[in-house]
């Protein structure tokens, strides 16, 4: 086995399957009766989710749905099921080649209970916001009750939980590490990050008669094995990042200048490697995995919980990124998590045939008239781009997207703006936003292919802006002035989140925000003002902020503007005192 380089297919090349004469049905069925008007006598795919069906691209079963659709797969959807029993998750049938199983566009352990651990009433991915509609841990219930339903079925687990739980991983709501989600959902694969390129070359392997424990080789992709395969180099995850000491938690009440010494619990004995080359050669680096603490070892140990999930990240960028391991278990019970390397980007082309698939861009009918919260703040939204070279370290963009920005062309962008203009029930000439995981990322990468792939920073900004990026907002600029001038557009809002410290890069950009694209108040998002918490946080200094609102009130003022910026914090982050 040897996992694919750093060059990929495009999504929409392969050969359709045979299903694709059906055509494309106005929206994936979710019951019986509609895939009989459809003419299906089966699901090849089967995707259960824990929010309700909206077609639409800001939704990822609908992405994934419609994706897998132009595959020429009969795709249905089972949308927020009764995981009380197992019948539901037979609603639609047998699925012919899988189930795909996500929590939804949230983590379901986020969605259902505040920071302070109460259960939350209301769940904006619900119709009429109705709460209790997904099990803690959608996840693994839902994929047991999949196996529960059809024990001979191929389950594949992915999403955002499924993603940030793909290694062993504190959960919060527990208080203790628990083991990658892969083990406790028993699936086959799971697929992390934005999946396309994986679960296409999954779907097709699986109708081409391929089983789900030879499909080994697929970048964005973990899976369970025994050991490691003999060709492979082991590499200790300790030669990489050294280790080194836990730091005390801060006492706000202590003296100034006391410190009481805090002992870290002495690290477990580590596994043994089986192969240890402390340089591997460049022919080599293909069959290289690095092998990280064991589950057992993170669960008892802050210091070899935290090395693992810094190797996580430095093993991120699909240009130099090595497969990862991490054992679960001990003596015979033991299994292995194999994480093959992060995704391929998406090209420009593909982001765009993405996005315009046949989207119906409302909720599915079954649902009538009931409100969905979460439909109703993006429905007169636009995707520009995905990712973030951030890294801030309390959000998981970056983990789960990957920090090398993906676009759209502005052709097709305005394509998407007219559709809402002319398509969508309810459209009064307002674009509520155009952005992303951030709102000015658009077209910014590193001046330099080759640094960007073998780049191992986890942040383009922190400390400061790299001077190999390229700042440049001028393509940005160019597409907000071409969307506002659309016929029947009034205005086109800035909802997404600013990054001042790029923003402040090119004043220009400030200007055409402040003096177009801002309707009275700007939310921005320094997130403390101390200089503990923002390193803490990898968040540039308070200057930057402080400059960043010079710039805006300025050009508001010079339009003949009263505008104002809504800063929001974070409390009682590492670092504060």
């Amino acid at each position: 086995m040897q996992v694919a380089n750093a060059s990929a297919k495009d999504i929409f090349s392969h050969r359709k399957y045979w299903a694709a004469r059906f055509g494309t049905a106005p929206f994936l069925p979710m019951s019986r009766a509609e895939m009989d008007r459809l003419g299906w006598e089966e699901c090849d795919i089967i995707l259960v989710t824990g929010d309700a069906y909206v077609d639409h691209p800001s939704f990822g079963m609908a992405i994934i749905g419609r994706l897998l659709e132009a595959q020429g797969f009969r795709v249905g959807i089972i949308a927020q099921p009764d995981w009380h029993s197992v019948d539901p998750f037979r609603a639609l049938g047998r699925p012919k080649l899988f189930f795909g199983v996500t929590a939804g566009n949230m983590d379901s352990m986020v969605n259902r209970y505040t920071a302070d651990r109460r259960l939350r009433s209301d769940d904006a991915y619900t119709p009429n916001a109705e709460g209790a509609k997904r099990p803690d841990r959608a996840v693994i219930v839902y994929s047991q009750r999949a196996r529960e339903a059809y024990p001979d079925v191929p389950v594949i687990i992915g999403g955002i939980e499924a993603s940030l739980r793909r290694i062993a991983h504190f959960d919060y709501w527990s208080e203790k590490v628990r083991r990658s989600v892969l083990v406790d959902a028993k699936a086959d694969v799971l697929v992390y990050g934005n999946a396309e390129r994986a679960i296409v070359d999954i779907a097709h392997r699986l109708a081409a008669r391929a089983t789900p424990d030879g499909i080994t080789d697929i970048r964005g992709t973990a899976f369970l094995r025994a050991a490691t395969p003999a060709d492979w180099i082991e590499i200790d995850s300790t030669r990489i990042d050294t280790l080194g000491p836990l730091n005390p938690p801060i006492d706000p009440y202590a003296m100034e200048g006391v410190t009481e010494k805090v002992a870290g619990p002495a690290a477990p004995q580590r596994a043994q490697v089986v192969r240890f080359i402390r340089e591997v050669k460049n022919a080599d680096r293909a069959r290289s995995v690095i092998r990280m603490p064991s589950y057992e070892a993170v669960a008892q140990d802050p210091v070899l919980y935290a090395h693992a999930s810094r190797i996580l990240h430095v093993e991120s960028n699909p240009g130099n990124a090595r497969a990862l391991v991490q054992r679960h278990g001990e003596g015979k019970n033991a299994r292995e998590v194999w994480i093959n390397p992060p995704p391929i980007p998406l090209t420009m082309k593909e982001m765009d045939a993405l996005y315009e698939l046949p989207y119906a861009r409302v909720p599915h009918p079954a649902y009538g008239k009931a409100k969905i919260p979460a439909y109703e703040m993006i429905r007169f939204s636009v995707t520009i781009q995905r990712g973030c070279f951030g890294g801030c370290t309390f959000c998981s963009i970056t983990e789960h997207e990957g920090r090398i920005i993906q676009n759209r062309s502005e052709d097709s962008i305005i394509r998407e703006i007219e559709q809402i203009r002319d398509e969508v029930p309810g459209f009064t000439g307002v674009i509520s936003d155009l952005g992303g995981p951030t709102a000015n990322m658009y077209r910014l990468a590193c001046k330099s292919k080759d640094i960007e792939s073998a780049c191992r920073r986890p942040s383009c900004v922190f400390p400061g802006v790299c001077p190999n990026l390229n700042t440049d907002h001028s393509s940005l600029i160019h597409l907000y002035r071409r969307a506002r001038t659309l016929p029947g557009i009034k205005k086109v809002l800035i909802g997404s989140g600013v990054r001042y410290d790029l923003a402040v890069e090119s004043p220009a950009y400030v200007k055409e925000l402040a003096q177009h694209h801002v309707g009275g108040y700007l939310k921005i998002a320094p997130e403390a003002i101390g200089e503990g918490p923002l390193s803490k946080m990898m968040k540039p200094g308070v200057g930057t902020y402080y400059k960043f609102k010079e710039l805006f009130d300025k050009f508001s003022r010079e339009a003949g503007k009263e505008q104002y910026l809504i800063p929001y914090f974070i409390a009682a982050h590492p670092g504060t005192t």
